[in-house]
């Protein structure tokens, strides 16, 4: 346990498995390996499905070590801003008080799921004398004043940047994604001195690779013969796919080429609402499947909106890299995944609205050599056994948990 005193941690995400949202996957690993290194952790989350309302959860169980309670009235879906506002205000009235089951609180790990959780990391802290580990896994308001939905004038702006900055002052420890995070971070509240930078981690005991020819998923989905490039989770204004969609459509006269989309989100409906017999559309596969699913990708399809960089981090790009399978990023060229391709020679790029670029694209993969293609993917691989693994990644999160543990006991 690297010398860090045990102690109780108490986590709160409105999402944990074995609901496949992503924040949840990566709280769920990180308080198995505190669990593992002799602390007594407790997780506070939903009873239901965050993009699936109609997906009920245990109301207690113990998963790997931990204590997972399931809150009721948290998740209504995705249907509108206010409905996932209600829910998240309903999980931070009721893990204040649950909280209070607890008989210590040394720590309290939170992060941005729901947004306005930070509200409830600090009330308890406060109640409990208890120090804050806050993960930025995306900023808000951040995202909705890129997109649009709100002016940053708003009343509700200006409340969720004070919230934001208050988190930011009280937190021992605050972990972001990528650089492109730190410039925003310390732009509402200079913490450099308690800063860390550490991406997500792919599932990889989930994720070994499949190839083509035994992998069932291809079989089972008609996908034999072609070449698959793949999206696959939130769909989401964040993740915009229209440029690609438009390029699938112009192809065809290209019958191997397959644009297959998987998972959900409001996004969703713009894939099912085209006419092409380039274009499919799955649902999120069992956490089970993934290795199949994600492998039966010949390229996989990441995007970063350019609004967004900084502010939403992708990570479904660490599961391709992890199947070793290229990537092609729609989005703007600077950002983390651009970094990514560049530094390793795993993919390509193009930009939002170059419809054209992104046909031509598309046509020059599918006359790329195999041996080419796996060769970018073997590259990608290599560079999550590397630097990006489970194992590193995780575990340099946990040393910071101990770290603040023993600051707290040497103090």
């Amino acid at each position: 346990m690297s010398g860090a005193p045990p102690q109780t941690i108490l986590v709160l995400s409105q999402v944990y498995p074995p609901d496949p949202a992503s924040v949840g996957q990566h709280m769920a690993d990180a308080a198995a390996e505190l669990a593992r290194r002799g602390h007594g952790v407790s997780v506070l989350t939903a009873n239901r499905g965050y993009d699936n309302p109609e997906d009920r959860y245990p109301a207690h169980e113990r998963l790997d070590g931990v204590d997972v309670v399931r809150l009721p009235f948290c998740s209504f879906g995705k249907r509108s801003i206010l409905i996932r506002l209600l829910g998240g205000f309903s999980f931070v009235v009721q893990a204040i008080f649950r909280s209070f089951a607890l008989r210590q609180v040394d720590a309290v790990l939170v992060s941005t799921s729901p947004p306005m959780a930070s509200l409830a990391a600090l009330i308890i802290a406060r109640l409990r004398s208890a120090r804050i580990i806050y993960w930025v896994m995306d900023l808000n308001p951040d995202q909705m004043v890129a997109l649009g939905l709100i002016k940053p004038t708003a009343l509700p702006v200006r409340l969720f940047d004070a919230l934001n900055r208050a988190i930011l002052r009280r937190a021992r420890e605050v972990i972001v994604l990528d650089r492109f995070m730190v410039e925003r971070v310390n732009a509402k509240q200079d913490v450099s001195s308690k800063l860390t930078v550490l991406p997500p981690w792919p599932h990889e005991d989930h994720l070994d690779p499949v190839e083509a020819a035994e992998n069932p998923f291809r079989r089972d989905h008609g996908l034999e013969g072609k070449f698959v490039v793949m999206y696959s989770g939130n769909h989401g204004p964040s993740s915009p796919i229209s440029t690609l969609l438009r390029a699938l459509e112009r192809i065809e006269d290209e019958p191997r080429l397959i644009g297959l989309f998987v998972g959900g989100g409001v996004g969703k409906q713009e894939v099912e609402a085209v006419q092409s017999s380039r274009i499919r559309s799955l649902p999120y596969q069992p956490l089970s499947e993934l290795r199949y699913s994600l492998s039966s990708a010949d390229v996989h399809l990441v995007t970063v909106g350019d609004a967004v960089v900084g502010i939403v981090h992708p990570s479904k790009v660490y599961g391709a890299m992890a199947v070793g399978r290229p990537i092609l990023l729609l989005g703007p060229r600077e950002c983390h995944v651009t970094d990514i391709i560049r530094e390793a020679d795993i993919g390509w790029q193009i930009d939002h609205g170059d419809i054209d670029g992104a046909e031509a694209l598309l046509r020059r993969l599918l006359a790329t050599p195999p041996e080419e293609l796996k060769a970018k993917g073997e590259r990608a691989r290599q560079l999550v056994r590397q630097r990006l693994s489970k194992a590193r990644l995780c575990g340099a999160f946990c040393d910071l948990v101990d770290g603040t543990a023993r600051r707290e006991r040497d103090a």
